[in-house]
């Protein structure tokens, strides 16, 4: 697979960017050189490896889902800038 100046020019005209003809010829090369380079990793035997989703040894951290005690409502509002019948009193942003 190539990318050619062409392709550049069809990517930029989406993201609505104004390139050169140099610009572009140079980022077709760029994009190239990237795409060999990657094509490399399709040199490497993985017949071996597991896949994975994830290279980290990460696990869930979610706890179960169980009713505690909460703060009592007064402590909540202590630093409330203002308050109303046990709420948040916020300003109106829709007129």
């Amino acid at each position: 697979m190539s990318i050619t100046a062409k392709d550049v020019e069809h990517v930029a005209n989406l993201a609505r960017l104004d390139l050169s003809a140099e610009e572009k010829e140079q980022f077709a090369g760029q994009l190239n050189a990237i795409l060999k380079y990657a094509e490399k990793l399709n040199e490497l035997d993985t017949t071996n490896v597991e896949p994975t989703s994830h290279v980290l040894p990460l696990s869930n951290v979610m706890r179960e889902d169980e009713v505690r005690p909460s703060w009592p409502i007064e402590k909540v509002l202590s630093n409330a800038p203002d308050e109303e019948d046990g709420q948040f009193k916020v300003p109106a942003v829709i007129e």
